[in-house]
């Protein structure tokens, strides 16, 4: 998966948004304000950190040498995913980056998760 379709993606999840809150060069994509994924712009190769259940977080990175811990996040609920060059089969990707979203979609306010609503009803 290359960044513009990983971008392409993410935009299409109800409720997103892309911001660059902390320099003009890490991209981080947010569902009703609250951070779901992020990539660095500068970096050598493409890799995006995603949230993730502690022990699914665990068992990807036993499983795959692309899948390593959050790199600047919390390892218990972060993973980095190295997309470039990557032997990931695209659909477990996809499901990461859906898990990342529901993750987040979960741990929203009852007000938020109300008006997320109202946009995937639209």
């Amino acid at each position: 998966m290359h960044i513009d379709e990983f971008r392409e993606y993410c935009l299409s999840k109800a409720g997103t948004e892309e911001t660059f809150p902390f320099d003009e060069t890490t991209l981080v994509f947010k569902v009703m304000g609250k951070m779901f994924a992020l990539t660095g712009l500068d970096n050598d190769d493409f890799r995006v950190n995603l949230k993730c259940d502690p022990e699914w977080a665990l068992e990807l990175r036993e499983q795959h040498s692309d899948v390593i811990p959050g790199f600047h996040m919390n390892k218990k609920h972060w993973n980095t995913v190295i997309m470039e060059d990557s032997v990931l089969d695209e659909e477990l990707i996809l499901k990461m980056i859906d898990h990342s979203y529901d993750l987040v979609v979960k741990g929203l306010t009852k007000k938020l998760k109300a008006e997320l609503a109202q946009l995937e009803n639209l």
